[in-house]
């Protein structure tokens, strides 16, 4: 890929066309995925690119997905999940009725996330009481995250136990979630950028995607997290995050990629 110039133009154009505005994602990172993607397509400028996927509605759709979807698999980082489940439900559980939590993941993929914490809080209250908004901006995988099919890879941090209780092998290598499970979680398309947060939300979770954003894009999101709190709400963070300034956003630290909101 050739001059940053070339790069600065390429951002505007996209925006224009996509909504998805490039300079609020770590720049480095950015140009290493994109020029991967176009070289391999055979481009060797950015706006040669660009040009292209305007007229190439599949190689455009296929290019979206590819810079919006990270990796994703069922119960990522066990031990973190572990701590939700064997301290963080506990406690809230003593102060507030289960089945009343309003739970958002935020960025949610393929349906992992959601549906791992929809199996979690089934080990304290019925499946039929429980209800998580999931959210992502990439509709295609919130259609996947709907059809419930996973490869056998997704799901290899599971315990046993849920992997036997909510999910069918329905081939050598493809796992099929309940339709109890599914049934516990809403999809809807909304970008963490851009769009309005819901409100008075309990728990929040927001693992391993604003490692992608600017630091100011970061602290963008922190706030918005922080209004969308309710009283005491929980924000749920990824394993190579780290909030340096909670004050800031009157959250506290309650344990590792734990933190609360407190009054300001």
């Amino acid at each position: 890929m050739e001059t940053f110039q070339d790069y600065e133009l390429f951002k505007s154009k996209f925006f224009a066309v996509s909504t998805i505005d490039l300079n609020l994602y770590k720049e480095r990172q950015m140009k290493r995925r994109i020029t991967s993607f176009a070289s391999k397509y055979g481009f060797t400028t950015y706006c040669s690119f660009l040009d292209e996927i305007i007229k190439n509605k599949e190689l455009f759709d296929k290019f979206v997905n590819y810079l919006t979807i990270n990796v994703s698999e069922f119960y990522r980082n066990p031990k973190q999940w572990e701590v939700l489940s064997n301290e963080i439900l506990p406690e809230i559980a003593k102060v507030k009725n289960l089945a009343d939590l309003k739970i958002w993941s935020s960025a949610c993929s393929t349906g992992d996330e959601p549906y791992t914490v929809a199996m979690i809080l089934n080990e304290f209250i019925p499946l039929r009481q429980i209800r998580v908004l999931a959210t992502d901006k990439d509709l295609d995988a919130i259609n996947k995250a709907k059809e419930g099919i996973y490869p056998s890879r997704s799901v290899k941090e599971l315990p046993k136990r849920f992997l036997d209780k909510h999910f069918t092998k329905i081939d050598e290598d493809n796992y099929q979630i309940s339709q109890d499970v599914k049934n516990c979680v809403e999809f809807r398309k909304l970008n963490l950028l851009l769009d309005p947060y819901p409100q008075n939300v309990d728990i929040i979770i927001c693992r391993n995607v604003l490692i992608y954003f600017t630091e100011e894009a970061k602290d963008m999101v922190y706030e918005k997290f922080s209004k969308s709190l309710a009283k005491d709400g929980i924000l749920f963070i990824g394993s190579t995050e780290q909030i340096i300034n909670y004050h800031k956003y009157n959250l506290k630290p309650i344990g590792t990629f734990f933190y609360k909101k407190v009054e300001g």
